[in-house]
């Protein structure tokens, strides 16, 4: 053969392997998605946002991939699980007030497609480890019914980190099997033993969707002593149990990569990191410089870590401005593993296919985020009020007035309202500051309207409500228009009978 033919040849063998006969339509190769989702991480709490917590595993992977700066999710744990799973706001799902608890008769709706679900369409195989939240009250709302081949770990939001209990039973489920004989032992630990299982045994020729949804680093704060003693420069032992858990979580990032990375899928996986939503200081989660807290619709609440990482990508090391929200991801993925979804039905989705924005710095398809739309207060559990951003402004109506929570090892101090004859009541009692800060949510202070330029204000301590209010009205004018697309909240309240039959049972499972 000519030798200047070669490359030429070359190229052409290769692309008749990848591609099939000729005159076959020719796809890019579908890459396996890694998607980590840490639960109630703190925006202060990861080393590259400048956290004294030793986080060099997840450091690693945000620096050399793209580092979501303006990367937006739910104040709490079900809506930001709804809007990852359906492409759509939680207003739109019926999730948009407070989270579902394991006495609650409601579901992520069953007229939703979903991402495991689409992505199963084209040939993944799809499997969630850690917490599921979105449901469980009859069986056709559990995970392995919603599009995961796979489920392993828990239903509910929250539950012992050793003992995986909660209210007294276990909620702990091998697909739909009960898991039992786990006592003792670690949640997270447990989910790194399931993914090497799947990575183990998954068929590299066949893309792999995994969803580790962590459990860490949500309440009840709990970890090993010895990953705890390495924080005992922190004076407060909420904070340094808490930094423990951090390291856990990185630990578990850490080795599951390198699973990865073992069984040759590493090149062709993309990985996607974020929190479901802020940290809360009553658990140790800070969210320093940013204000409020996990539960609010300030940023600190609503304002997710995150990043991407990938060969894939079209650039590293790199910072997305763009603004961003956990329901980009259902188009997103999906289109990039060449699936496809019904973009209207029930309902139209409100995510974009974001991917040129995040790989290679295109201006965000976005621009605006509703960040929530929950107004009454007659239903049980705290209620948020509303907020909307667009463009740079931001705009929060009817929202408790928190302030800003600086970590004891940056010398922050706890504020003087949540502290009990002296001293800081969750160092001995969680139920107790669990009660504190209900209350502090529900009946403190609450502001109607404010307004802030979050681009030159990220931190939100120059109102501009005053100064701007032909703003006021044109964002308050937009609000109305989701208004007027929203559905009834789905939260009712508890069923007793499903205590009963957990109790019975000795699990929590469907009950109706």
């Amino acid at each position: 053969m000519v030798p200047w033919l070669l490359p030429v040849f070359s190229s052409f063998y290769l692309l008749i392997l990848n591609c099939g006969p000729i005159g076959v339509e020719c796809k890019r190769s579908q890459p396996h998605i890694l998607f980590m989702l840490a639960d109630d991480l703190g925006w202060i709490d990861v080393g590259f946002h400048g956290s004294k917590i030793h986080t060099p595993n997840i450091d690693s992977l945000a620096k050399d991939g793209v580092i979501l700066d303006n990367f937006y999710a739910q104040p709490v744990c079900t809506p930001a699980r709804g809007a990852l799973m359906t492409g759509r706001y939680p207003i739109h799902t019926g999730l948009q007030h407070t989270v579902i608890h394991p006495v609650d008769p409601f579901g992520l709706p069953l007229d939703f497609q979903t991402l495991p679900g689409q992505l199963r369409e084209v040939g993944y195989a799809t499997h969630l480890v850690g917490k599921w939240h979105l449901g469980f009250y009859k069986w056709p709302y559990v995970p392995t019914n919603r599009g995961f081949d796979t489920a392993y770990g828990f239903w509910d939001g929250s539950e012992d980190h050793f003992n995986h209990k909660r209210d007294g039973v276990v909620d702990f489920r091998n697909g739909t099997k009960p898991v039992t004989n786990l006592d003792g032992k670690y949640a997270t630990n447990e989910y790194v033993k399931r993914v090497q299982e799947i990575v183990e045994y998954h068929d590299p020729e066949k893309p792999l969707f995994l969803y580790m949804a962590f459990q860490n680093v949500h309440a009840p704060i709990e970890a090993p002593e010895e990953y705890v003693k390495k924080y005992d420069f922190i004076d407060q032992r909420m904070r340094r149990v808490h930094a423990g858990m951090v390291d856990i979580l990185d630990e578990a990032v850490g080795n599951i990569t390198k699973m990865f990375k073992e069984k040759g899928l590493w090149d062709n996986t993309l990985t996607v990191f974020c929190s479901d939503n802020g940290g809360k200081p009553v658990y140790g989660g800070y969210n320093w410089p940013l204000r409020g807290t996990k539960q609010t619709l300030w940023e600190g609440g609503v304002r997710s870590t995150g990043f991407v990482h990938g060969k894939i990508l079209e650039r590293k090391g790199a910072k997305c401005d763009g603004l961003l929200h956990i329901s980009d991801f259902f188009p997103t993925l999906i289109n990039l593993a060449g699936g496809t979804f019904d973009p209207r039905n029930p309902i139209p989705v409100d995510g974009f296919d974001a991917w040129t924005t995040i790989s290679r710095g295109d201006p965000s398809p976005r621009t605006e985020i509703l960040l929530n739309i929950d107004p009454d207060s007659s239903l049980p559990g705290n209620f948020q009020g509303k907020a909307l951003r667009m463009g740079s402004m931001k705009l929060l109506m009817n929202v408790p007035n928190t302030t800003w929570f600086k970590p004891p090892e940056l010398g922050g101090v706890f504020p003087e309202k949540f502290l009990s004859n002296g001293s800081i009541a969750e160092e001995k009692d969680e139920q107790v500051l669990e009660s504190l800060w209900e209350n502090y949510l529900v009946n403190g202070e609450r502001l109607e309207v404010a307004l802030f330029n979050i681009t030159a204000d990220p931190n939100e301590r120059h109102d501009l409500s005053q100064e701007l209010p032909d703003v006021v009205k044109k964002m308050i004018e937009r609000m109305k228009y989701y208004e007027d697309s929203t559905v009834p909240p789905l939260f009712k309240g508890a069923d007793p009978n499903a205590l009963k039959e957990a109790q019975k049972n000795g699990i929590w499972g469907p009950w109706m």
